[in-house]
């Protein structure tokens, strides 16, 4: 079972690269090049080939092996990075994303996408029923792991490498990997495909709907971390704002903010272990997400006083780098809560449906963060912080009322 967890572990870490990539990097570096908050948000957009999983799920499945797709995504990966090294993220003054950059990074997440349904159809061949669990731990911790290095670790390593070397170094990991995927003992043991036909009846939405709990739960991870998002999404940057250097807020909010979030994770799932009611539970750390955010923003309203000063070795500075890791360990108790819910409904769905139903609401969590995360921008610039982050403490409160109106099928 080593060898296995060791192997997925390897694929996950690689698979979480492209998201600590823009989700770390990239709006560090396009705010300090003098982008807008509003064109820095927007960039998320380039996340929208993850909302379409579905579309193409099918085809991995029923085209050729999990191991091939897997190997020629991952490939492909290392071959956009080739090209992004030759490019600059925005020119001196440029007042956006260059096009040919933003069409790279797209192409990034298409890739990205790919790969991530390869794998995870791997991942179910290659573990026993037994392994399910340890495997699960694998990946979601490497898969953070991969987003705090390529977010704030190589943040981290700027001063002493430029943007064409960071993606030379992306793209030789991920020719390593696709190296890996396509020779490793464990994956060419696995049966070989059978003949399959064209892929039909992609999704029978009306099916998916009619499961007890779906559309409560549905609406729920559409609307659970929207003002945790936000926030997240804005306050690194406005701390950038403030005087803290790229490097250093950049191993903060990846390198710790993902351990915290590690932490958070892990904790969640002792605590639900423990045969801890689920929504009992779910709304005790939604209230203490919500408090973490309300100390934020106190935080954040006193920094944009001409009192404050964020200077090195201050209190000030020392809590606005603790209130980055605290929200992100509050972030993954609700995220390990919410997850657990949404695999709970998708139990409820006949068992010809269920991996469908999973991943219908899984798409729609992802859509849920991307809308905030990329509006947030606009919404600081139009609204003032003031306003803006007021919006985001209601966002944050609407969950916990919105519990009290959960179905008893998932109680």
């Amino acid at each position: 079972m080593r060898g296995k967890l060791l192997l997925l572990a390897g694929l996950y870490l690689v698979q979480g690269l492209p998201y600590g990539l823009q989700s770390g990097l990239l709006p560090m570096l396009l705010r300090a090049g003098g982008l807008s908050l509003t064109r820095v948000g927007l960039a998320k957009l380039l996340y929208a080939p993850w909302l379409f999983k579905l579309v193409w799920a099918p085809l991995v499945d029923t085209r050729g092996s999990p191991r091939a797709w897997l190997t020629l995504s991952t490939a492909a990966l290392g071959l956009v990075c080739g090209l992004l090294a030759a490019l600059p993220p925005a020119e001196a003054g440029q007042a956006e994303l260059p096009v040919t950059v933003a069409v790279l990074l797209l192409l990034l997440n298409l890739g990205a996408a790919v790969q991530d349904v390869a794998l995870d159809t791997l991942a179910v061949q290659l573990l026993e029923p037994a392994e399910l669990g340890p495997g699960n731990t694998v990946q979601v911790v490497a898969y953070k792991l991969g987003s705090a290095l390529a977010g704030g670790g190589l943040l981290a390593l700027l001063p002493t490498f430029s943007w064409p070397h960071l993606f030379l170094l992306l793209a030789a990991i991920y020719w390593l990997a696709a190296a890996l995927a396509w020779v490793a003992p464990a994956l060419q043991q696995l049966p070989s495909p059978q003949q399959k036909g064209p892929p039909t009846n992609y999704l029978n939405l009306l099916d998916l709907l009619a499961v007890s709990g779906t559309l409560w739960t549905t609406g729920f991870a559409v609307t659970y971390k929207l003002g945790e998002q936000g926030a997240s999404s804005l306050f690194p940057l406005l701390l950038l704002d403030q005087g803290l250097s790229a490097p250093e807020l950049g191993l903060w909010n990846s390198v710790g903010a993902v351990a915290c979030s590690i932490a958070g994770s892990s904790m969640g799932g002792a605590l639900l272990s423990g045969h801890r009611k689920l929504l009992p539970l779910l709304k005790s750390v939604l209230w203490f997400r919500l408090g973490g955010l309300v100390c934020q923003t106190t935080l954040l309203f006193y920094l944009d006083t001409s009192l404050a000063r964020l200077g090195p070795g201050t209190v000030l500075r020392g809590a606005a780098l603790l209130s980055l890791c605290l929200q992100h360990f509050l972030g993954g108790l609700v995220t390990t809560a919410t997850f657990t819910l949404m695999m709970r409904c998708s139990q409820l769905a006949p068992s010809a449906l269920q991996a469908t139903h999973y991943s219908l609401l899984a798409t729609m969590e992802l859509l849920g963060k991307l809308l905030l995360g990329t509006l947030a921008g606009a919404l600081a610039d139009s609204l003032g912080l003031h306003l803006c982050f007021s919006l985001f403490l209601a966002l944050s409160a609407m969950p916990i009322l919105y519990l009290g109106l959960a179905p008893r099928t998932l109680a």
